[in-house]
């Protein structure tokens, strides 16, 4: 009941902030706000992605045998080079399952 609660409150917010921008068409931001709003989502995604790369299982995982890490490093990697967002996820999920395989954590 607890978890559904919660999905209910995250519902509540999400539609309430979504919907101002609707119910104030007029409403405008400061241009330093509009530019800043540009990078909420790869500051999102990264507040997501980083953890779960350094800490797989719950601890700190700073090793060589850590496929989430190095994964994640390739896919940046191949992000700053190529600026292609298909080659970086592509390129980030094949190395995940290559060194998954490699280490021996995942069967083929």
């Amino acid at each position: 009941m607890q978890i559904w609660l919660l999905i209910l409150g995250m519902l509540a917010i999400t539609f309430v902030i979504r919907y101002s921008f609707f119910a104030w068409p007029d409403l405008r931001f400061p241009r330093l706000v509009e530019q800043s709003l540009h990078y909420v989502p790869v500051a999102v995604l990264t507040a997501i992605v980083v953890p779960g790369m350094l800490m797989p299982e719950g601890h700190w995982a700073l090793h060589w045998h850590n496929a989430y890490l190095l994964a994640g490093v390739l896919a940046i990697l191949i992000a700053a080079l190529s600026r292609n967002l298909l080659a970086t996820i592509a390129g980030g999920l094949l190395s995940f399952f290559l060194l998954r395989w490699a280490f021996g954590q995942l069967p083929l």
